[in-house]
């Protein structure tokens, strides 16, 4: 213990990185606010969920499609003015769908507005893997950094809706939509008044394919572990709140979802810590492989103080899975691509997330939360292969 305190106290003593994970903390805290508060905002607006949770897909699609782009000029051109150009464009355009009701806004005219300002969505989270990419060269000090890294998004996840859902109690879906506006606005301007901006390396005058980082076979490989990882957390997402419900205590699924997340944050912390021998492909074989257990017991077990114990068990795992991937890309991208080939791995884990939630709620629809669960392992057994190709690659 006194060693794993010892690496944490060294490491936030390093220049800059205190001040770089609040900023991040701040910056970032729009991605766990906006699907909510969009969401809740349009309800009010529409009358209908549907049309809400339709507009908000197309939040979602818009900005994973325009993500690789997004990175791609950034790893050409810079941070700097793609943030500044994102940075304006997303808060007016939110501001559009913040007023539609004084400015009149047709329904017809919101989905492809919320499209545009999904697009144009600055890219804080895959800038910031990029920064700790550039700001550490020390293996240990990554792996720590993309720890903490992914501890802080389950704060921004865990925080961002608790705020929505504090607003929401006292005020109106449009206050929780301003709120979130706030942090939108105020998230570029800053970023770019942190130390970040200095850290980053532009590659320039290179060789560049059209397909960018998606000509590496290793790349490949580690993002089709990250869209079977991710399609079980969508599996998870709406199994938990199947779950509770089938047991007739829906507050039930927002407690078991945050053991989940509160069990990610521990692992994720005790992940950035600890000293490993084994390579980064191993430890993400054995991650996966312990996490299949946990997620098929669910499918079995009908006690909720047991299912807190297995969501809890089951999140410990999800943030070291997370920051093994993120390392491995780090490893195994190019220079030239460093951003565009964090851009698609944001994009597998919100299409991954996605179609996980889709196939869920068919499954808990038409036969119970235990085939979302059974569903789950099953996804996870497809990373765990999948990761032992990753070691196989290695060694040859």
């Amino acid at each position: 213990m006194q060693r794993f305190l010892r690496r944490y106290a060294v490491f936030f003593r390093l220049p800059d990185v205190v001040r770089l994970l609040a900023v991040v903390l701040v910056a970032r805290m729009p991605i766990g606010m906006m699907s909510l508060a969009l969401l809740m905002h349009l309800r009010a607006l529409s009358g209908s969920f549907a049309f809400a949770g339709g507009v908000v897909g197309a939040y979602m699609v818009a900005m994973a499609c325009a993500a690789p782009v997004i990175g791609r000029i950034v790893d050409r051109r810079g941070p700097r003015g793609v943030l500044i150009v994102l940075g304006i464009a997303q808060p007016v355009l939110l501001g559009l769908i913040l007023f539609a009701g004084p400015l009149q806004l047709p329904l017809s005219a919101i989905a492809p507005v919320a499209a545009l300002t999904g697009a144009f969505a600055p890219p804080i989270s895959t800038v910031t893997r990029t920064l700790w990419r550039h700001r550490f060269d020390d293996d240990e000090d990554r792996r720590t950094a993309f720890a903490i890294d992914t501890v802080m998004i389950e704060f921004n996840f865990t925080i961002g809706p608790a705020l929505i859902a504090l607003i929401l109690l006292f005020g109106t879906p449009q206050a929780a939509l301003a709120a979130t506006w706030i942090f939108a606005t105020c998230a570029v301007p800053l970023f770019l008044l942190s130390p970040a901006p200095r850290y980053f390396r532009v590659t320039r005058d290179v060789e560049r394919h059209l397909l960018g980082p998606l000509t590496e076979p290793r790349l490949l490989l580690v993002y089709a572990t990250t869209a079977a990882l991710t399609f079980m957390f969508g599996m998870i997402e709406v199994g938990y709140p199947g779950f509770a419900t089938g047991l007739g205590a829906p507050a039930l699924g927002g407690a078991l979802l945050a053991f989940c997340s509160i069990g990610s944050a521990v692992g994720g912390f005790a992940y950035g810590g600890m000293h490993f021998s084994a390579p980064v492909e191993r430890q993400l074989s054995r991650f996966l492989l312990a996490m299949v257990p946990p997620l098929a017991l669910q499918a079995w077990v009908s006690s909720a103080w047991l299912f807190v114990l297995l969501a809890f068990c089951c999140g410990l795992l999800i943030a070291p899975s997370l920051t093994a991937l993120t390392l491995l890309v780090t490893r195994r991208a190019p220079e030239r691509y460093a951003t565009e080939a964090f851009t698609w791995l944001s994009t597998c884990v919100v299409i991954g997330i996605g179609a996980g939630m889709a196939a869920a709620g068919q499954l808990v629809e038409t036969a119970g939360a235990w085939a979302a669960f059974a569903a789950a392992a099953a996804a996870c057994l497809i990373a765990t292969l999948l990761s032992l190709s990753l070691r196989g690659r290695t060694r040859r």
